[in-house]
């Protein structure tokens, strides 16, 4: 007996967790009764209808609702499309033939020494602005210095050699006159005066080349421009051999832009060349929007590329402010010539498609066609119509992606202000009907301004 088990006393937190389960159970179960119960109620397809004012808030609800429901893609292809229209205009539309090029200098120098000897002293810094006889550099000029006295020196013997030489001549010519000499004295005198002669004139010319040496020594710009890296420094020794010379100089002002253009242009070209006419070309960066330059058409290569099918032309440019720089790629547009009276309308009303180019017109009643247009010339954001179309008609310039033949369109700039959703709306049928609204929003806040009108009626009564 004393080996029996007691039985354990029963934990004083049992009993109470055990009364709390079917309690909390409960409580989750009404709330969840109560929810769905809302939603039920809530939903439109189980309201019953009602009496009186409720009856006709519930209809025009009910109304809204099936409307909404119906609203399909057929139903907003009859809702009006939101445009942007632009008028058909007329002006001068100017001929532009846009090409790329290169900016190439007139001039392009490498500056070498026609002498060797040592490098005294660079007299320019890098990128300097030089005028054609400015000094570059100096070459050691000494030795040059002796050669040019002992040319002068040789001259001077020379010519008192020739003096004496004439001398004798003279006496000779006297004593043949007396017939107290043979005449062959008399004639080597005379050739000996021609060697004399020639001995002078060598020695001139040694003294000239010696200071035209001494000339080159002072190494000057041979053109205007902008001189680049120096390739040499004081106290090297310089030869006429060497290949990068001193330094190189290019003509920045006035520069030429090199660039071609497609043989079919080539007649319209010419006739404005013959007749003298100077074509303008300005030139732009190369993102082609900031004009950089102006100036004119210079020449034009002398034959036509067969395997591109382009010619070449250069164009000049004064550069007075130096934005164009040698090398540089640009985008140049040649005016050709200027239409009168042209009809123009934005380039972004022009569309192409299977018939070719088209647009879309606005009509009177809102409404737009397609129209064929045929294109003249373009001149960036502006396009010109050979035939198609009539000075004053409008065309659609943004939203065509979504209109067709006969379709309804809203120009938002002709909406009342604020005709955004129902009170929009609203605003609109007080003042005019419900004509100002657009789209799916203006039927939808047009139900919701009948329904407005119903319960102000009904709270009146």
């Amino acid at each position: 007996m004393d080996n029996e088990q007691k039985p354990t006393p029963p934990s004083k937190d049992s009993a109470p967790a055990a009364a709390r389960r079917p309690r909390r159970t409960l409580l989750i179960g009404t709330v969840a009764v109560v929810v769905i119960g809302g939603l039920l109620w809530w939903h439109p397809w189980n309201r019953t209808p009602a009496t009186g004012s409720s009856a006709q808030g519930a209809g025009a609800s009910a109304a809204a609702g099936s409307h909404r429901g119906r609203g399909g893609p057929a139903a907003m292809a009859n809702v009006p499309q939101p445009v942007q229209v632009a008028p058909v205009t007329q002006g001068e539309m100017p001929i532009v033939l846009s090409a790329l090029g290169t900016v190439t200098p007139l001039a392009n120098v490498t500056v070498k020494t026609q002498l060797s000897g040592y490098l005294q002293s660079v007299s320019f810094q890098e990128g300097q602005i030089v005028k054609k006889g400015d000094v570059l550099a100096q070459i050691d000029p000494r030795p040059y210095q002796v050669a040019l006295e002992n040319a002068e020196g040789t001259h001077a013997r020379d010519a008192a050699l020739l003096a004496t030489a004439r001398l004798d001549l003279k006496r000779y010519q006297t004593l043949l006159s007396q017939d107290s000499i043979a005449s062959q004295t008399v004639d080597t005198q005379a050739s000996l005066v021609k060697q004399y002669e020639g001995a002078v004139k060598t020695d001139q010319a040694a003294i000239d080349s010696a200071k035209l040496n001494l000339t080159y020594a002072r190494i000057t710009a041979p053109v205007s421009g902008r001189v680049g890296l120096r390739q040499v420094d004081a106290g090297n020794y310089v030869t006429p051999g060497d290949t990068n010379g001193v330094v190189v100089i290019t003509q920045l002002q006035p520069i030429s832009v090199i660039f071609t253009t497609s043989e079919d242009n080539l007649p319209a070209i010419l006739k404005g060349m013959r007749a003298n006419q100077k074509m303008s070309v300005t030139a732009y960066d190369r993102s082609n929007t900031t004009s950089l330059e102006a100036g004119y058409l210079e020449t034009i290569d002398n034959q036509i590329d067969t395997t591109t099918g382009t010619v070449k032309l250069r164009a000049t440019f004064q550069n007075n402010e130096g934005l164009l720089f040698p090398n540089q790629f640009v985008n140049t547009r040649l005016l050709v010539n200027v239409v009168k009276d042209a009809v123009i309308v934005p380039t972004s009303a022009v569309l192409n498609g299977s018939m070719g180019a088209f647009v879309y017109v606005a009509k009177p009643d809102n409404t737009v066609t397609v129209r064929q247009v045929k294109v003249g010339p373009v001149d960036g954001e502006r396009t010109s119509i050979a035939s198609g179309l009539q000075v004053g008609e409008r065309v659609v310039i943004d939203g065509s992606d979504r209109l067709k033949e006969g379709a309804k369109i809203t120009v938002p700039a002709d909406r009342p202000r604020g005709a955004s959703g129902a009170s929009g709306a609203s605003a609109a049928h007080a003042a005019s009907g419900a004509s100002g609204a657009s789209g799916a929003a203006g039927v939808m806040g047009a139900s919701g301004t009948h329904r407005h009108r119903h319960a102000s009626q009904t709270s009146a009564e």
